[in-house]
């Protein structure tokens, strides 16, 4: 049975997401942690659950996603896995921190990338990655269709979508992100996002104010 647990940190209230199975094995999404009571509290669920985290997942590079990369890599020797456009905004965001008053101790540096459609194995579940420009170049989200769940970052809300305004946002690309990408998954599907409670994809497609429908 996969379990999936939601740590809320940082000043932006991030949304960090752990994945696991009966095996142990996990994946940590969007670590946000930004201080030591944070990484702390990450640690403290990771070993009260006799856990072993085996990949380190990005859906995209904005700050408030990233400002637990160092931790991570640090006590669980992971390298981050993100998009290749991801990798561009990651060098940004040391000027992100400066422009929300935010530090950042290191900037760690991914070796591999993951691309549309690959898969990648935790225990016994695969989670598929789904490219989601929109909000920012290189996001993807990570669906298990198994477990008939999506973990979507900041391209889907509960009643809400990613804000454009920032640096490579385009609200028509974000559209066609969640209409061909999201919108094309089983209505029952749990939508999982950076920020906020979850929702469901049917829910959105008939009642979000953004962008309704296929």
């Amino acid at each position: 049975m996969i379990k999936i647990e939601r740590l809320v940190f940082n000043p932006f209230q991030e949304n960090t997401y752990l994945i696991y199975d009966e095996s142990g094995e996990c994946a940590i999404i969007d670590p946000g942690c930004s201080n030591v009571q944070e990484n702390d509290e990450l640690d403290k669920f990771i070993s009260d659950n006799s856990l072993k985290p085996v990949a380190h997942l990005y859906t995209h590079c904005h700050i408030d996603h990233v400002l637990g990369i160092s931790h991570v890599n640090k006590q669980y020797g992971l390298l981050p896995l993100m998009h290749p456009e991801s990798f561009k905004i990651l060098q940004t965001v040391p000027s992100q921190g400066r422009m929300f008053g935010v530090d950042i101790d290191q900037i760690v540096q991914p070796m591999n990338f993951i691309n549309d459609g690959d898969t990648i194995k935790v225990g016994s579940f695969a989670l598929e990655v789904l490219y989601t420009p929109g909000h920012v170049d290189g996001h993807v989200c990570f669906v298990n269709h198994f477990g008939r769940f999506v973990i979507v970052g900041d391209v889907l809300f509960l009643g809400s979508i990613g804000r454009t305004d920032l640096l490579t946002g385009d609200f028509d690309l974000l559209e066609k992100s969640i209409k061909t990408k999201l919108y094309t998954l089983p209505q029952d599907y749990v939508v999982y996002p950076g920020h906020g409670p979850q929702t469901t994809i049917g829910h959105e497609m008939f009642n979000n104010p953004f962008v309704r429908g296929k």
